[in-house]
């Protein structure tokens, strides 16, 4: 799925990123072709335009590369890490019920 104007826009919305350089839209634009992949990947396909499933598969792709954009160091800051629960209840809701 390609990365439209309007998809990149929410993108930079929800990882709060005011204005990107060129290099920041296309680190976004690999970030979200690596979410929709790993989405795929996990049994969940991607959901038509207009379908109920469609905003909790946007939120998921968003957490996806929110995840990416501010991991992209080595390490990481802290004892341990966690993944979201919320992420993980709408990923297999997702993934229970796809067709």
């Amino acid at each position: 799925m390609a990365l439209s104007a309007d998809r990149r826009e929410l993108l930079r919305a929800y990882c709060r990123i005011d204005e990107a350089a060129p290099w920041e839209d296309a680190l976004l634009e690999v970030l979200f072709d690596a979410a929709v992949s790993y989405m795929t990947q996990a049994g969940v396909p991607e959901p038509q335009a207009g379908s109920e499933r469609r905003a909790q598969y946007d939120l998921c792709v968003n957490y996806l590369v929110l995840d990416g954009w501010d991991r992209r160091d080595l390490t990481l800051a802290g004892t341990s890490a966690a993944e979201n629960p919320a992420f993980r209840r709408l990923m297999n809701q997702l993934k229970l019920t796809a067709i």
